[in-house]
């Protein structure tokens, strides 16, 4: 896949104020300082897209870019950002708690680990949260310029035998460096692949006994659209 253009949409604090849902999403999420800002902008191409900066934890809204024309690139604010109030870091969770149960066009979640560390607490409490939630989602590694390919391996190894008895199947795993720019090409094809098969689902004539969406709601119409595809399970008070 090639980008051609890639323009901020908006910075929308909670699901209400995201931009309709007529195109496909795909959201990046991490830890605080697990590299997301270089990475998205090393699969756009764009060095500014998203802002770098050396204080963890500095988005803080649910940051959306049009990409191409056709797709968007949804960058979630980071997990595990202690120095934000706790008043407002319950607010801040729910906002993306809700995007990513609740949201019918998102396509995929790229969750991003830090390949350098060992299994970290709050990594694998997000990611079962994604599962039980059943949030489609793939594993990205990532800083692998920073260690070697052993420590690489060794920690992938350590995170999926901790997360195999969560799902039938383990979800997809990929590496990356936002320096060496390893990863874009397979990052961008599972965005592609994603949108093919979206694009084919939406083509499907749909039911004549469906209720028009003029006439639902729009929350109750967003979350009855995201439940069609997601187990309707418990989960904990705090997502992660």
């Amino acid at each position: 896949m090639h980008i051609s253009s890639a323009i901020f949409d908006r910075s929308a604090p909670d699901l209400e104020s995201c931009p309709d849902e007529s195109l496909p999403e795909f959201a990046f999420i991490g830890r605080s300082n697990v590299g997301k800002s270089s990475l998205l902008n090393m699969i756009s191409g764009k060095l500014d897209l998203a802002r770098v900066s050396p204080t963890p934890g500095f988005t803080k809204f649910i940051n959306i870019f049009t990409m191409n024309k056709r797709w968007r690139l949804v960058d979630l604010p980071g997990y595990g950002f202690a120095q934000v109030a706790r008043k407002d870091k319950t607010q801040f969770n729910r906002a993306v708690a809700n995007y990513l149960k609740d949201r019918p066009n998102l396509c995929c979640v790229f969750a991003l680990i830090d390949s350098g560390l060992s299994p970290q607490p709050i990594d694998l409490e997000f990611v079962e949260w994604l599962a039980s939630n059943t949030v489609p989602f793939v594993l990205v590694f990532t800083k692998t310029d920073r260690v070697s390919s052993k420590t690489v391996q060794a920690n992938i190894a350590a995170f999926t035998d901790r997360i195999s008895g969560w799902s039938v199947n383990l979800p997809e795993i990929f590496t990356c460096s936002a320096k060496t720019k390893q990863g874009r090409k397979e990052l961008l094809a599972v965005i592609e692949e994603a949108m093919i098969a979206a694009e084919a689902e939406s083509g499907q004539p749909e039911q004549d006994d469906v209720t028009p969406a003029a006439d639902i709601p729009a929350a109750t119409s967003r979350k009855s659209k995201a439940q069609e595809t997601r187990a309707n399970r418990p989960h904990p008070a705090r997502p992660w």
